[in-house]
């Protein structure tokens, strides 16, 4: 039997047709004694411990148990029951991920709650829409901070309470502010176990569980509904294709209860949400929650996980900490090179001969073998989601024994559509399709020659278990979001192979058409500089011109010290270093290295250097670490017009 009929035949404990409250206390019950969290000490001035749970020491993580665990997630159901939250109220999570948000998530899914989701990077005036829009009855936020930002515009709400994870100081006059704790003491007086299963099993598996709004950038944010069944669906395909299966060799890698995770990315976003909660709480694995993705690498040795869920941003920076420690001399940086040019080599060997593999043997002593280890020693299963994944920088990663598993998903399809299995990786796709998820494409895209002639090329549609019922209260962007026969439209273009595996291209909405009527996909083009230590972030421009054109944020302590090595003395101001006529050189030699790989027609003919890396905080990235191309344009509209401009 191939993996393929092996996953589509599977079952066992953890699949099932339960609600996401029921599938939580079915996997205490398997894993009662099993650790099912930790938590860091040092970190959050915590109101649920010394009362409830004791604190971490500083630096250090501590674990609770699934029992533990329970036994918040019911008192706290109970206490927010007795604040009267109501089977279908809707009720805000305004938080870092963190274990208090797991814990709340449950708690309030237990109650019969829907939980609607907030960035913690969310203005005032995007909390107001997030929560008057679902028409919010309560809110859990993480800290003073936060509870700011809500009552700035409670006056434009109908909260009737609020509800803070960290200890709050000033609001005794209040008597609907409340911290974690006094909910959890509030629920253990009036816990009632029949009462608590009544509040669990009410849900139907068509209920809603959650809703996720979509991150605004082309217009305002749509709260994708998504039902328990939407979720639930999803863990069991996922569990069929990532889980124990008995047909899987010793040395393919599972999700299982010994599975330990780190969790950093938003779990108010639907891709953490489901692969790095629901689906680890239903496996009976672990989550550590990391305190920063800047201090992911000292979380990393302290937790040592097995599996961790990423995107593709996070896993450039990691790569790029890594290259620079790797590269502290210029006899390190040799070695370092010398070590992932043969591990790729060997990676897109079929058979690599002996001389190749003794060189991949020494490469793995002196160099992969200690990268290993400073993320902890323990990786078996890195999963990426939530954007394009350069293959250069996959095929790094494989290298160096750390196998990326690319997948590929929407808020809209909870999230996971395809990835690749761990019996059969194929990097440079994002896998073939989940079971029970089926795929088809709308050749409506002329972009064939950018593949070979096999396959289909087009917009990605969708049908499945995990497909959102539509967009709350938005009839006509729900009816706009499907063909007349029911197909989700993604609004992805994408590469169906004839093995069912995916490339993903881009999206319809970023495709650039050129004034030559040339089509051009920003996204692979973009993915080439990932791996490249001389420019940090790139981003392509040309709708609308004779050619393509890029935006570069150069990696400016690696300019710095390549001009240390040449005599060369930069200026220090960082504008005046984009513009230093000597770095644009450098980085042009750069820039002709990434064009071989593309048609004359793609190709960046010219491009501007500027000083700001895009990132949420200055609001060019989305939460997730998606490009806001418009923001981006408009913050550098001076560099793009010179960019155009006619010689």
């Amino acid at each position: 039997m191939n993996w393929r009929e092996a996953e589509r035949e599977y079952d066992d404990e953890v699949i099932g047709e339960t609600t996401l409250g029921q599938m939580f206390e079915e996997s205490v019950d398997r894993n009662a004694n099993r650790p099912a969290q930790k938590y860091k000490g040092g970190v959050y001035d915590r109101s649920l411990t010394d009362s409830v749970l004791p604190s971490a020491t500083p630096g250090e993580f501590r674990a609770i148990s699934y029992t533990e665990m329970r036994d918040i997630v019911r008192n706290l159901a109970a206490g927010f029951r007795d604040l009267g939250v109501q089977t279908g109220d809707r009720v805000g999570l305004f938080a870092n991920t963190r274990m208090e948000w797991a814990q709340s998530d449950f708690a309030l899914l237990c109650a019969g709650a829907v939980i609607t989701t907030v960035y913690k990077s969310s203005s005032p005036e995007q909390v107001q829409y997030l929560l008057d829009d679902p028409e919010a009855s309560a809110v859990v936020v993480e800290n003073q901070d936060l509870l700011e930002r809500v009552l700035e515009v409670e006056a434009d709400l109908d909260l009737e309470f609020i509800v803070s994870m960290d200890e709050l100081e000033g609001y005794d006059d209040r008597d609907d502010i409340y911290t974690l704790d006094e909910i959890y003491h509030r629920g253990e007086e009036t816990f009632d176990l029949e009462t608590y299963e009544g509040w669990v099993d009410e849900p139907e598996l068509d209920d809603l569980a959650s809703l996720i709004y979509t991150s605004g950038t082309t217009g305002q944010p749509k709260g994708v509904q998504l039902t328990h069944w939407n979720f639930r669906s999803n863990v069991n395909a996922i569990r069929k294709r990532v889980g124990p299966r008995p047909d899987k060799a010793d040395d393919v890698p599972a999700l299982d209860e010994e599975t330990q995770a780190v969790s950093y990315l938003p779990l108010a976003h639907v891709f953490e949400r489901t692969a790095g909660h629901f689906v680890m709480f239903a496996s009976g694995g672990c989550v550590a929650y990391a305190e920063d993705p800047d201090t992911l690498q000292e979380d990393f040795g302290l937790v040592q996980p097995t599996a961790a869920t990423s995107v593709p941003r996070v896993y450039e920076k990691i790569y790029d900490a890594i290259r620079e420690q790797a590269s502290e001399s210029g006899v390190k940086r040799r070695i370092f090179e010398w070590a992932t040019d043969v591990g790729v080599e060997y990676q897109r060997a079929d058979n690599p001969g002996t001389i190749l593999s003794l060189k991949q043997s020494l490469a793995d002593k002196l160099v992969f073998s200690t990268v290993r280890e400073a993320l902890g020693g323990e990786i078996k299963l890195l999963i990426s989601g939530g954007g394009s994944l350069s293959p250069e920088l996959c095929r790094l990663y494989h290298a160096m024994g750390l196998p990326i598993h690319e997948g590929y998903g929407l808020t809209e399809t909870s999230p996971v559509v395809t990835v690749n299995p761990p019996e059969e990786v194929k990097i440079g796709t994002i896998g073939p399709a989940l079971p029970d998820v089926e795929l088809q494409v709308e050749q409506q895209v002329a972009d064939q020659d950018a593949f070979d002639d096999s396959g289909e090329v087009g917009e990605l549609l969708v049908k499945g278990p995990n497909v959102t019922q539509g967009y709350w209260n938005k009839p006509g962007a729900t009816r706009g979001a499907f063909t007349d026969d029911g197909w989700f439209r993604t609004g992805d273009i994408v590469h169906l192979r004839p093995d069912g595996y995916v490339e993903f291209r881009d999206r319809v909405k970023q495709i650039i058409v050129l004034s030559t009527g040339k089509n051009v996909a920003p996204g692979p083009i973009e993915d080439k500089f990932a791996a490249s230590e001389v420019v940090e972030q790139a981003m392509v421009t040309g709708d609308g011109e004779k050619f393509i054109g890029a935006l570069l944020v150069p990696n400016e302590a690696h300019i710095r010290e390549w001009a240390e090595e040449k005599g060369i003395n930069l200026p220090e101001d960082p504008q005046e270093l984009c513009d230093d006529d000597r770095v644009r050189e450098y980085v042009g030699d750069e820039v002709d290295r990434i064009n071989e790989s593309f048609e004359k027609h793609e190709t960046i003919k010219r491009f501007e250097l500027v000083p700001r890396e895009f990132t949420e905080e200055n609001r060019m990235l989305t939460p997730t670490m998606k490009k806001k191309r418009r923001v981006i344009l408009d913050e550098f509209e001076d560099r793009v017009d010179r960019m155009y401009a006619e010689e």
